[in-house]
């Protein structure tokens, strides 16, 4: 039932417009393997072998932590309506730091250079594989809207409240691993 490919093709690229979520999974060696749901109207495709998204805040950092420990990070889609599919993006992700020169383009070019409240990070993914499945396991649901929730619980902290938050509890992982989230992006970064 699984197919693999070099790159994305048409019909993948029109399946994941489809989606309104996606999911992340990362590991550190010897840690815990981490497994987060995400909004795709974060996610931007930027090439047949690339993607970006924007990653906003969380309870932890897990992700970003990982990707800078390894670099190994897996996105999985999957068809909660219509005909039934699961597609896999595996390869190598790398922060994109907030206050970095390539932030700020990838920002202008595909984000409308908007960048919400509690933005942390971009999360870019360089993929070699993409692997797509049945999904007749996955069960149907019903699209309804995005959540208001991150939005209002960023305005109501303020952009001093979400900094410190960050601060509290987005610089390391649940295993120690820090996730270079304070620290000064790479020259040319």
């Amino acid at each position: 039932m699984a197919k693999k490919f070099e790159r994305l093709e048409p019909h993948h690229h029109r399946f994941i417009g489809e989606q309104h979520i996606f999911f992340t999974a990362s590991a550190a060696a010897g840690g815990r393997v981490n497994l987060s749901p995400r909004s795709t109207d974060m996610l931007r495709i930027l090439s047949d072998n690339q993607v970006v998204y924007l990653d906003r805040t969380g309870s932890g950092n897990e992700t970003a932590a990982h990707v800078r420990a390894d670099g190994r990070l897996t996105i999985m889609f999957c068809a909660v309506a219509g005909p039934p599919l699961i597609l896999r993006l595996y390869g190598r992700g790398r922060v994109v730091h907030r206050h970095s020169a390539e932030f700020a383009a990838l920002l202008k070019e595909h984000f409308g250079d908007r960048t919400p409240l509690g933005a942390r990070q971009m999360m870019l993914l360089d993929f070699d594989l993409v692997q797509t499945s049945c999904g007749y396991g996955v069960p149907l649901f019903e699209y309804q809207d995005e959540r208001p929730q991150m939005d209002a619980w960023a305005a109501a902290k303020g952009v001093d409240g979400v900094e410190a938050y960050w601060r509290a509890n987005n610089q390391t992982s649940l295993d120690g691993l820090a996730s270079g989230l304070f620290e000064t992006p790479p020259a040319g970064g």
